[in-house]
């Protein structure tokens, strides 16, 4: 299996009816920062459109899946002139406009992956924070490391964590399950998913990919279209209906 792209972000690797993409941003765990999240949709897009592809696999580079929001972000927004500091009333205002534009960041990227055609495996192989979490939710299937762990950081950031993500997991967690999720900012290990139907799988590091794939390949040899339609009318209780 070879490489077809080869970018700063991501590796994208095409494997007969199976497209492979990874986070390729190992260095800083694959955070996330607005130009990430618009390059993986745009990536999502093309598996969407591409007629050769029946499954798609998520993973990530090294350590973490993906460890959510870059802080060089943050320190970015709130960089002051030398030897100034941030008026409190401007920081509040600044983190006010980023409440409101990363979610809608977050939810397109989630909403193109949630309602693809094509079947989706998310092979976590470690921290899914924030955003990740957000992404791993919309997968069809979910395989995870042993000891990932899993979190919405957004409430301490005094970010809300809101939209189609949060909503998805109120549904799968219960509804004061994800009250301790997304308010307590509280860390889950994949076991404890697991053990809550969270999660399809637990594996050991070294069984992530291959698991993936050998799951990719008994659903690539399935009718795509049963699949598809079978995935929208699941799909219709948790998200709502396709927008596309």
């Amino acid at each position: 299996m070879e490489p077809s792209h080869l970018a700063e972000n991501f590796v994208v690797e095409n494997d007969g009816p199976i497209t492979t993409i990874t986070f390729n941003r190992p260095e800083r765990r694959n955070c996330l920062d607005e130009a990430v999240i618009l390059d993986f949709e745009r990536r999502l897009h093309t598996v969407r459109d591409d007629r050769d592809c029946r499954v798609l696999i998520v993973t990530g580079k090294g350590s973490a899946f993906c460890a959510g929001a870059d802080h060089a972000m943050f320190k970015a927004m709130f960089k002051a002139p030398a030897g100034a500091a941030i008026d409190p009333a401007e920081r509040r205002r600044r983190m006010g406009e980023f409440g409101k534009r990363w979610p809608r960041l977050i939810g397109r990227a989630f909403d193109v992956l949630a309602h693809l055609d094509q079947i989706t495996i998310g092979a976590i192989n470690g921290y899914a924070v924030g955003g990740g979490w957000s992404f791993a939710l919309a997968f069809d299937f979910v395989i995870a490391v042993e000891g990932a762990e899993f979190w919405v950081p957004e409430v301490d950031l005094d970010v809300p964590y809101r939209g189609a993500p949060a909503s998805v997991l109120a549904a799968r967690l219960g509804p004061w399950r994800a009250k301790e999720a997304i308010l307590m900012c509280r860390h889950y290990k994949a076991e404890q998913l697991l053990t809550m139907g969270a999660l399809n799988q637990v594996v050991k590091p070294d069984a992530l990919m291959p698991s993936a794939r050998e799951l990719a390949k008994a659903l690539s040899a399935k009718s795509h279209d049963a699949l598809a339609a079978s995935k929208r009318d699941i799909n219709a209780v948790f998200f709502g209906p396709r927008r596309f």
